[in-house]
Order: C-alpha cells, then structure tokens, then sequence
C-alpha cells in the first residue's frame, strides 16, 4: 500500500496458493475505507492504486521488470535465505534485493545470496502506513548506491528512511526498544509501578515528548545553553541512575505471570477503553504524521 501510493507498480507473491489474491481482496477494502475517511496516501485515487496491483502464485512472473524486491515473509532466518535463495535466480544483477526483518542480520539473511552488494534491509515500522521510519541497514558487502538507491525509494513514497552504517543486533529502534521494555519489566517486577501505570508513563509522557522531538534534541533543548549545558547539569544523575538498572528480564515464571493476571484484571470500562484507543491508533497516527509535515 506504501508502495502505491506514491505510484509505483507492485506485484504480490505468496508460495501459498490464494494468499496474494487474498490479500488485494483486503487492500482493496483498506484502501476504499481510506480514501472515504480523507486518509489515503498519495495523489492518485483509491482505484487508480488499485489498478497497479496484481497479485501472483508464480514466483518468476511476479519478478518480471522488478528494480527493487521488498521480501516480508515471517521473522524465520531459514525462510527469508530460501526466499532470497530463489529470487536471486530469477532476477537480473541490477535488482535490488531487501528484507522486511525488524531484527535479523543482513550478514545471516543473505548468506546464501551469491551477490550480496545489492542486498539491504528496509525495515518498516508496524503500521508501516501509519507510521513511516523505515530502518535502511547494509550488509557487509552492500554498495553505497545501493543505500542510496532505497533511501530515495523510501523518501518518494512518503516515508522516514534512516541509515544504519553497518549491521548491528536489532538495529537502531529495537535496541532503544527493547532497553525501554527491559527497564518498565523491572520497575514492574520489583514492584515500583503497575503495568497500566507504567504504560501512562510513556502514552501520557515520554510518547508525547518524542513523537515530535528525539531523545538527542530533547537533551539539547532541555538546558539553557544546549547540549554541554545539559550535559554538565545532567550527566552525574544520568549515570547514578544508569548505574541503578537491573540485569536483562527474562520475561518468565512468575513476573511475567504476575503482567499477565494484571492486564486479565482490568475493568469493563478499561478494557472498553484500551479498545477504542487501539481503533483510533491509526487515524490518531495519520494525523500526527500530517502534523508533523
């Protein structure tokens, strides 16, 4: 859908039978349900996308005249190297080749890829319609024109491309993500804080801070003089604290049960609440992004 709105042809492929027809069948509701709500990405109409999507159950047909292969099978390493196992076969040397992966290295995604200098990874943020970061990071042997050649991509259909300058666990917005999850664990499982309060904390607080400004620029903007000034006034209490944080969660056994029975234990009215928070999630991001425009 990304890819269509900012014109481009996309072809759809699925090992399993039906599953790209399936999925036109639901783009086409999406993307009807979109433009009817004012919410649709792009200049051209709901059905002038439409009419640049196909779907196919034949890998090589699907291929024909692509520039640029974007694989989004399920996060399994053995399925993403077989799927580029084959694509690389069917497609011409100047085809770029770029995985979906939130987490996976490019280095072990692409191992069994006999040219891997077109090969990167483009990962999107879930809904990547909504929320528009994508992660650009190269393997080892990636070309620069290659980093290149996806940044532009990315920027014309109307994402956030960022760039990696070499593969590392979990790229950039999984290591700050999961250092957030790591520390709200255990303020929960030391019993610091409750699981919905701890929630408030980011939706009500940090959230709102960073959906506009990062963490470096709110460090810069929060001292007088800028960084240094914040850094002189800050940098003892940051690293006491730091200094404070437990060891990595194991997220199992009985703190993770004690999460669980927590979120079973909301009310009526607060499961009612979570619920229509999670379906204006997406109309709510869409008009941030146009905000931050």
């Amino acid at each position: 859908m990304v890819f269509l709105s900012g014109g481009y042809k996309v072809k759809i492929y699925d090992n399993e039978p039906g599953q790209a027809s399936g999925a036109i069948t639901e783009i086409r509701k999406q993307l009807e349900e979109l433009q009817q709500a004012k919410m649709l990405r792009g200049n051209l109409t709901a059905a002038q996308q439409l009419s640049l999507l196909s779907s196919h159950d034949d890998l090589q047909q699907a291929l024909e005249g692509a520039f640029f292969v974007q694989e989004c099978v399920f996060e399994d390493l053995e399925a993403k190297q077989t799927v580029f196992h084959e694509v690389e076969n069917l497609v011409t040397e100047s085809v770029i080749l770029s995985s979906s992966t939130s987490c996976l290295m490019p280095s072990n995604v692409f191992s069994c890829v006999q040219n891997r200098t077109r090969c990167i990874i483009s990962h999107p943020v879930n809904p990547p319609y909504y929320v528009r970061l994508v992660e650009l990071v190269p393997h080892p042997e990636t070309l620069p024109a290659v980093m290149d050649v996806a940044y532009s991509l990315m920027t014309e259909v109307g994402q956030a491309p960022v760039r990696l300058s070499k593969e590392i666990d979990g790229f950039a917005l999984n290591r700050v993500q999961y250092a957030i999850i790591a520390e709200s664990w255990r303020l929960v499982q030391d019993g610091v804080i409750s699981v919905k309060d701890i929630d408030l904390v980011m939706s009500e607080g940090l959230g709102m801070r960073y959906a506009f400004i990062g963490p470096i620029e709110t460090m810069r903007l929060n001292a007088p003089e800028g960084m240094e000034d914040y850094l002189q006034r800050y940098s003892e209490g940051m690293k006491r604290v730091l200094n404070t944080f437990g060891p990595v969660p194991d997220f199992s056994g009985e703190p993770a049960a004690r999460v669980v029975k927590e979120i079973c234990e909301l009310t009526p009215a607060e499961q009612e609440h979570l619920t229509v928070r999670r379906e204006r999630r997406d109309q709510l991001l869409m008009e941030l992004a146009k905000l931050k425009k």
